[in-house]
């Protein structure tokens, strides 16, 4: 069962950073040497990569903390589930943006996010082969350039004259055409993984409309990035919140009518001030 007293957020970030990094480590390793290509059930790719990314956060994030229960999407794939999420919960995705993974394109990245009573207080997206790590937490949302060696604090405050999108590279659909003509948005910007979410937080983009099927470990890192620079992650209707923590025994009589355990339904997310 999931933790409901109070943790050290600062002591847990620490952890999640070390334990992203490292299998952003050993991403930049397989993308380098090469790896096989396999298909999912549900024809999405995975490759070798993806299962020893998450092995290895697994085994750090159940070392450090035992009682949290953990979301990863490998195991979740295999059917393997926490018995009972509680209020306090890990998402892991440890290859996200698989798809510009294997195309050879270097946006992917990996995703750790604690979820608390629905919200993603905690998250960290490091995009290894970028050199970039993206952190947030009730002390603020950060980005640190590796190769600058510097540490910036992120406020989600768009500086361009005119609104800016981030889409998908992947799966762009004509909801999302449709959404950024309704509101005579024509500067978009396409880009892979969670990094979405990351170019909001950076005020380099002040929307990101999401109309496909995402999944919560797909989004939960950015999202808390986002969150803690300023901005949030709505449903379609731009003021529910969207929240995380979608069991399967909830599926059938959800009222905003997800189909899957874990899926996300339509959201939309904003820059500060959006």
């Amino acid at each position: 069962m999931g933790e409901t007293k109070e943790i050290d957020h600062a002591a847990v970030l620490a952890i999640m950073r070390e334990a992203a990094q490292a299998a952003g480590t050993v991403l930049v390793s397989i993308f380098a040497q090469g790896y096989e290509i396999r298909s999912k059930s549900d024809g999405s790719p995975v490759t070798e990569a993806d299962t020893a990314a998450e092995l290895l956060i697994l085994a750090e994030l159940h070392a450090h903390f035992p009682q949290i229960p953990i979301v990863a999407e490998e195991a979740a794939a295999a059917g393997v589930l926490p018995a009972d999420l509680g209020q306090r919960f890990f998402l892991v995705d440890p290859l996200d943006g698989t798809r510009e993974f294997v195309s050879g394109r270097a946006e992917f990245t990996v995703n750790i996010a604690l979820v608390e009573h629905g919200c993603p207080t905690i998250g960290v997206v490091v995009a290894p082969a970028l050199g970039h790590t993206y952190y947030g937490s009730d002390a603020g949302a950060y980005h640190l350039d590796d190769k600058a060696e510097r540490t910036t604090q992120l406020m989600a405050v768009s500086t361009r004259d005119g609104p800016v999108a981030v889409a998908s590279r992947s799966h762009r659909d004509p909801d999302t055409n449709a959404y950024l003509a309704r509101r005579d948005i024509t500067n978009c910007v396409s880009i892979g993984s969670s990094l979405k979410f990351c170019l909001l937080a950076e005020g380099k983009a002040d929307v990101y409309p999401r109309f496909s099927r995402t999944m919560e470990w797909d989004t939960a890192a950015g999202d808390a990035v986002l969150r803690a620079a300023g901005g949030r992650t709505t449903l379609a209707d731009e003021v529910t919140p969207l929240t995380y923590g979608k069991r399967p025994e909830r599926c059938e009589d959800d009222p905003q009518g997800f189909t899957a355990p874990f899926a996300n339904p339509p959201f939309i997310a904003f820059g500060r001030g959006r």
